[in-house]
């Protein structure tokens, strides 16, 4: 049997940009990115504190250092520069497998959205 888990979670981030005429997904500095162990085009879900919005979608490569979060086409409807999110990914894996599973949880500085 295989269950969903949480794999990465980028936990507290601030929205830099929302950019209604994109084609879609979220942009994502590459340092968080590498830290959080996600990688472009996969799937994450962004759960934004400020407003209680969920969404799901997929993520771009942003310039590393740039402490960017952009949520992009539809998606940035839901956000405001400034609200503040959680990114999870998650994994598909066998039961017991799960159990013993470490998921790469990272808590940037909420306010420049780098490491800390």
């Amino acid at each position: 049997m295989n269950i969903e888990v949480v794999k990465s979670k980028l936990h507290k981030v601030t929205v830099t940009e929302a950019n209604l005429q994109y084609v879609g997904s979220v942009t994502i500095d590459e340092d968080l990115l590498d830290a959080a162990n996600i990688i472009p085009n996969e799937k994450v879900q962004i759960v934004n504190i400020n407003n209680g919005e969920r969404l799901e979608t997929y993520v771009i490569k942003g310039r590393k250092g740039s402490g960017e979060i952009c949520l992009n086409g539809p998606a940035a409807r839901k956000v405001a520069v400034g609200d503040v999110v959680i990114i999870i990914s998650y994994a598909s894996m066998d039961f017991e497998e799960a159990k013993n599973f470490q998921p790469w949880l990272v808590f940037p500085d909420t306010a420049t959205n780098t490491l800390v």
